[in-house]
């Protein structure tokens, strides 16, 4: 459509619901489970509705639920959710394409939700939505999947904002696309952080053919747009949400810029992967094993995220196994409790002994009342663990381990407690030669044309384009 290159424009929900019903060419079907029929009702509502609703559904009884859709072990779940789809999506067609199908461009919408309950158990408020369209009559389909986290109180205020967001991914759909960041921006008008969270968008189809769309883009969008905390994909490039994957897991992390990742990085995630296995023995069996990124470690020299330079690291890392965890937390007492949403097992975080250091520094804590001592209790809430690594000196004639950390001698007494308590280990035995190159060191001689650099990184850094070229 011809609208698909208009700039974002804002549009009240009763106006995006009337435009689309008056475009007569836009015409499909609503599946709703969980909140009520929240979004189709903004249609009828908003008058013509005739010109856009061809069927709204409510298979709320899990009996005719089934029936319809087949069993399911969960029913709030993308797997109920593509099976509802997949079913009202084939009906469409089937009952109508002879006699629309050449004026006609075709969707279905679909929703189940959990929402708040008249007797609520404390559950988490949250949902699944889709959305299946053409664009362009006769035109093959694409899919936009969300999952969305209801944060209201009530209710009331929790359906509404799943009507309004749901005609808003209509909306955006057929007019808002340009770009990934306008369409982000369109899904959450009229709408904020603290009412809807997003922590999973997912395109497919050849409405999205565009590189922005790619999956691990719009996840790093969604950190970068703040419509979520932080987003996750597997090493076999899977996106999750961090609430399922996570739950009731012990996690290790790296935390690191991984630009690039080095050997020393690898011989550090190894060294802490074996300690923390050591300490937590059975606690730690099957844990989930992911380096993090902040977005703060994502900025460029001009203050920006390019996406080839995140790919890059992405790939790289996804290509040696690793699981990515890209969050909005600069301090690692924000990042423990994040994890701590979803897991009361072990936590076990390795890092550098400069990065370690930087914990003791006041300005982490400015927007704590309890400064460093409040952030370190945030940061050692749970069973949580940080295994240092040690690092090598300026002149690069030795080490420094936990032992040698520069701290202030008022903070002296708290590093001594922490270790003595456990919560913080020194990793010892370290070949002093892998200390000596960071990667900041490497980007430099990868720009002075040194190839020592390959000395000190995996194979499958020399031959990612980012730095092998």
């Amino acid at each position: 459509m011809d609208e698909n290159t208009t700039t974002f424009e804002r549009h009240g929900t009763l106006e995006k619901a009337l435009r689309l019903n008056l475009a007569r060419s836009i015409y499909g079907t609503f599946a709703e489970i969980g909140a009520g029929q929240e979004v189709a009702n903004w249609f009828f509502r908003a008058g013509g509705a005739s010109g856009t609703v061809a069927k709204t559904m409510s298979a709320y009884d899990m009996t005719f639920s089934d029936e319809i859709y087949g069993k399911t072990r969960r029913y709030v779940s993308r797997e109920r959710l593509m099976s509802m789809m997949d079913h009202e999506y084939t009906i469409l067609l089937e009952r109508l394409h002879a006699q629309r199908a050449p004026e006609t461009t075709f969707f279905t919408l679909a929703n189940t939700v959990r929402a708040k309950g008249f007797k609520d158990s404390g559950e988490e408020c949250h949902g699944w939505l889709g959305l299946r369209f053409q664009m362009a009559p006769e035109a093959p389909p694409s899919d936009i999947v969300l999952h969305v986290r209801l944060m209201d109180d009530t209710n009331r205020e929790q359906s509404e904002a799943l009507g309004i967001l749901g005609v808003n991914l209509i909306f955006a759909a057929f007019y808002q696309r340009q770009s990934l960041p306008t369409f982000i921006a369109a899904l959450m008008d009229r709408l904020n952080r603290w009412r809807v969270e997003i922590d999973l968008l997912d395109f497919d189809g050849p409405a999205f053919d565009a590189p922005e769309f790619e999956d691990r883009i719009s996840a790093l969008q969604l950190v970068q747009s703040g419509l979520t905390d932080a987003a996750l994909f597997t090493s076999s490039g899977e996106i999750c949400m961090p609430a399922d994957y996570l739950y009731k897991r012990p996690v290790f992390v790296k935390r690191g810029s991984f630009d690039p990742i080095t050997l020393l990085n690898l011989d550090m995630m190894e060294r802490g992967r074996a300690a923390f296995q050591s300490d937590f023995a059975e606690a730690a069996a099957d844990h989930v094993e992911v380096t993090e990124i902040s977005m703060h470690n994502l900025l460029s020299s001009s203050g920006e995220v390019t996406h080839a330079d995140f790919l890059a690291r992405a790939d790289v890392l996804q290509s040696l196994g690793h699981d990515v965890l890209i969050s909005k937390y600069p301090e690692f007492h924000r990042l423990s409790g994040y994890l701590a949403r979803y897991t009361k097992m072990p936590i076990g975080i390795v890092l550098g002994l400069p990065l370690f250091e930087e914990l003791f520094r006041e300005k982490w804590y400015a927007d704590l009342e309890g400064g460093v001592l409040e952030g370190f209790g945030r940061l050692f809430r749970n069973q949580v663990r940080l295994y240092v690594y040690p690092s090598g000196n300026a002149a690069c004639g030795g080490t420094r381990s936990l032992a040698d950390a520069k701290v202030d001698d008022l903070q002296r007494p708290l590093l001594d407690y922490l270790v003595r308590g456990g919560a913080v280990r020194a990793i010892e035995n370290v070949d002093p030669n892998m200390l000596c190159v960071t990667s900041a060191e490497i980007r430099k001689m990868v720009r002075d044309g040194d190839p020592m650099w390959k000395k000190y990184v995996p194979e499958v850094v020399i031959h990612n384009g980012r730095w092998g070229r």
